[in-house]
């Protein structure tokens, strides 16, 4: 095997779903002890590419060889058994055993009797080696989301994997965990190792790589060296055309107070208190940005707000409207929009039609012949006023809405909600997991609201969304509201240590 060659190829690779072309011959290669990022728009075919690598899919055709030499995964266990193994985004871990037990699940071969002690002393060991610190016999369920992924890129290295993908690795990390993890990818790539890295943050991207592969509409584009590259550039391969990345947006008009929340304190499904003595104020006009770390009671204080949550004791107040605890349906006629953080799950029905979806929030002024009957003309031309308004693409408005890319998904629950002009919008993780072209239309939709008087409380893990819109920023940490600051004066330093625990 001569050191030119690549430790991995993917050649002609075309892949088809019924209806859906998601790769198109494309043809991917990476080095030993390099960085590689795969970029791409929604749909762009990374997903699809990667989970042939895996062993997830099979390709209808091309080859993959690994270190030169011809392969084909049938399944995962084929992949990482030549060396190739995958961290998704969302962990697969079992809560309730320890970090060793979950590095050798599934593993073959294992003696009945487990050396329990050399297991252990083996995770503490790649976990030293490679910048991993995690405790091999605590207990998933009490590690923090980045632990729990240092167990699964631990994982992997048990496993002896030399090429590891890793989907939006970032995703659940403060900046301060971003730059640890960053300085763990150099000590693997150093060792030897090949890191596949998929991600939406460009900054990011143009930090860690060594070089970057762009895929748009399931087709190579591109492979660049990372060397002066901008991230202007980078949008421009992903997208097709000129991206901007801060919203222009003039200085915010502060109005009345719209949304009042005083002491309230709420627990979350698991009956642990989520919400502890939490107060804030939004005003119309502006746009306040609650940034914090995954599961420090973002989920509970949006589904409060919208009715969806009971609170234990505390006032919630709608422009002088008392509304503690009152049901959705009368929060919604308080003036409350919810965008929530799964699009798919709990922002749409995904069966209905477009149609259908956007007429969720006011289909009793829809109706015709009484409250029983719906009139299906009343929702089609409302359907076809917010397609063209925001912009959402789609063949009709009886298209499903399981069939529509993420961007288009968000677009259809923003004008659904917007579209009722409420006084206040709660909008949860509005960008998560869109491309750069769809998080541009989506946040200068937020910016447009407010710019009309809207009060929007933006919660988001995603400190360049807050930076980029927020007028003020929030920070939460265990359920209460620990630093504020205007988007204006706030440093991603100070907010990153905020939302680690830290004082800004």
């Amino acid at each position: 095997m001569s050191d030119s060659t690549p430790a991995l190829e993917m050649r002609h690779i075309t892949k088809r779903f019924p209806g859906v072309l998601a790769n198109d011959d494309v043809s991917f290669d990476a080095r030993r002890g390099e960085v590689h990022a795969l970029l791409g728009e929604n749909g762009a075919g990374k997903s699809t590419l990667m989970n042939i690598l895996c062993g997830l899919y099979r390709p209808d055709s091309g080859s993959i060889l690994v270190n030169g030499k011809p392969v084909e995964f049938h399944s995962p266990r084929d992949a990482i058994q030549a060396g190739v193994g995958m961290v998704h985004q969302h962990f697969m871990l079992v809560p309730s055993q320890t970090v060793a037990e979950n590095v050798i699940l599934g593993l073959q071969h294992m003696p009945f009797v487990l050396d329990t002690t050399q297991i252990e002393a083996d995770v503490a060991r790649i976990g030293a080696e490679f910048g991993l610190p995690v405790d091999p016999r605590a207990k998933v369920w009490q590690l923090s989301v980045g632990e729990q992924q240092r167990v699964e890129i631990i994982k992997l290295l048990y496993r002896g994997a030399q090429i590891l993908i890793l989907d939006e690795p970032t995703a659940v990390l403060t900046p301060q965990e971003t730059e640890a993890f960053f300085q763990t990818l150099r000590e693997m790539t150093a060792a030897g190792k090949t890191i596949i890295l998929i991600s939406h943050k460009l900054d990011e991207v143009l930090a860690i790589a060594d070089r970057i592969t762009v895929l748009r509409g399931g087709r190579y584009i591109a492979t660049v060296e990372n060397q002066g590259l901008t991230k202007t550039q980078l949008a421009g391969l992903m997208v097709g055309r000129d991206v901007l990345f801060r919203v222009d947006k003039p200085p915010a008009q502060r109005g009345e107070v719209r949304l009042v929340m005083e002491n309230v304190r709420a627990r979350n499904d698991k009956g642990i208190m989520a919400l502890c003595d939490l107060s804030l104020r939004v005003h119309s006009g502006e746009i306040v940005g609650v940034a914090g770390v995954a599961g420090n009671g973002q989920r509970e204080l949006a589904e409060v707000i919208s009715g969806l949550r009971a609170t234990e004791s505390g006032t919630i107040n709608i422009s002088s409207q008392h509304v503690t605890n009152a049901p959705p349906i009368v929060m919604i006629e308080a003036g409350i929009a919810y965008v929530p953080e799964d699009r798919s799950a709990t922002g749409s029905a995904p069966n209905l039609s477009i149609s259908e979806n956007l007429a969720l929030k006011n289909y009793r002024r829809l109706g015709r012949g009484g409250r029983f009957f719906l009139s299906r003309s009343a929702m089609r031309d409302q359907a076809q006023n917010l397609i063209q308004q925001f912009n959402i693409a789609t063949p009709s408005p009886e298209t499903s809405a399981r069939l529509l890319s993420g961007g288009n998904l968000q677009k259809v629950i923003l004008a659904r909600e917007l579209a009722q002009h409420p006084l206040v919008t709660i909008a949860s993780y509005p960008t998560r997991g869109l491309d750069v072209g769809a998080t541009e239309n989506v946040r200068r939709i937020l910016v447009n609201e407010r710019n009309q008087g809207a009060a929007i409380l933006l919660i988001s893990e995603d400190l360049d969304e807050i930076f980029a819109i927020a007028d003020r920023i929030l920070v939460l940490f265990e359920g209460q509201i620990v630093g504020e600051m205007s988007g204006e004066e706030a440093t991603l330093d100070q907010i990153g240590l905020m939302m680690a625990g830290g004082h800004g």
